[in-house]
């Protein structure tokens, strides 16, 4: 016997529009800066990132959802809004509407999630990353300039093995950092090669979150940009840019010392990490809890 549909619970006027307004106050902090900065025609050669390199808009960052669990009581912003459905008297995301539109991608994102959680933390490759995209090049892709000057950054990439594992990295090395990484990283292995001590999966749970709404909670989507923040922040200190003039002491990954603060980092934000991961495997699942599964390859479909 199939158990008894149960209703999602209501929210109250008062309690979502208070919930929505903590959403855009926390969304505000970041996102507020940077308008004013765009005004002004200036940039942040770090926190713009979080709102170039990702697709996600301040103003869609700053709009609350619910998610897939929880209905609101009317009258609500979201009648009429695609994916919600509506009874008259409350609007919940029509998780079935969702799940035929999105619903590979949230396959693909448990998929990822769960593949990354079940391997080990790897802390040795030291953020080299980002020195493997200025490696030998007669440019650099920021305005500011290299802490140890051109030469200085090659020998540094010289002298160290470059083991990164994430592609969305990789494939901005220089041609002449490339081939000196361990792994070749592409778009179809990211699934077997994504591990959670690689700061740039850390910060890509804040990607799967918005790639996920609305059907992920507002304040998952928040907790998973706050942390990409601040992962963002010591991948550029440990960069192999000079950021002090910009508030940032440098991570000099090529002491002891600056290794170990590094790992460190790596650690911390493996374990926060893993929580926030695991909450959105829990969105996954409750979407496609009760959904078909997808074709069988050998079916032809793809």
């Amino acid at each position: 016997m199939q158990p008894p549909l149960t209703q999602p619970p209501v929210l109250p006027v008062e309690e979502w529009q208070g919930r929505a307004a903590a959403h855009e106050a926390r969304v505000d902090r970041w996102a507020a800066p940077h308008r004013e900065r765009r005004l002004r025609g200036e940039a942040h050669p770090v926190l713009d990132f979080l709102f170039t390199y990702y697709s996600e808009t301040p103003g869609r960052l700053r709009r609350w959802h619910p998610g897939a669990d929880v209905a609101l009581a009317i009258p609500a912003p979201y009648e009429g809004r695609r994916w919600y459905a509506t009874d008259g008297a409350t609007v919940r995301l029509d998780t079935g509407a969702f799940l035929a539109d999105r619903g590979d991608t949230v396959r693909f994102v448990r998929r990822l999630l769960v593949a990354t959680a079940a391997r080990p933390a790897f802390t040795g490759c030291f953020g080299l990353h980002e020195w493997a995209m200025v490696y030998r090049d007669t440019g650099t892709r920021h305005p500011i300039p290299l802490r140890l000057g051109q030469e200085g950054t090659d020998a540094i990439v010289d002298a160290h093995p470059v083991r990164c594992s994430h592609y969305d990295a990789f494939r901005f090395f220089t041609p002449a950092a490339a081939p000196r990484n361990r792994l070749q990283p592409t778009r179809e292995s990211q699934p077997q090669l994504e591990q959670p001590g690689c700061l740039h999966a850390g910060m890509d749970l804040y990607k799967w979150a918005y790639k996920l709404s609305p059907a992920t909670p507002g304040e998952l989507v928040v907790d998973c940009f706050e942390l990409a923040v601040a992962i963002r922040e010591l991948d550029m200190r440990a960069s192999p840019y000079d950021l002090r003039d910009h508030g940032y002491a440098p991570v000099a990954i090529e002491t002891p010392e600056g290794k170990a603060e590094y790992v460190a980092g790596q650690r911390e934000f493996a374990v926060r990490g893993a929580e926030l991961r695991q909450r959105l495997v829990d969105v996954c699942d409750r979407l496609l809890a009760g959904s078909p599964p997808p074709p069988s390859p050998r079916s032809g479909i793809r």
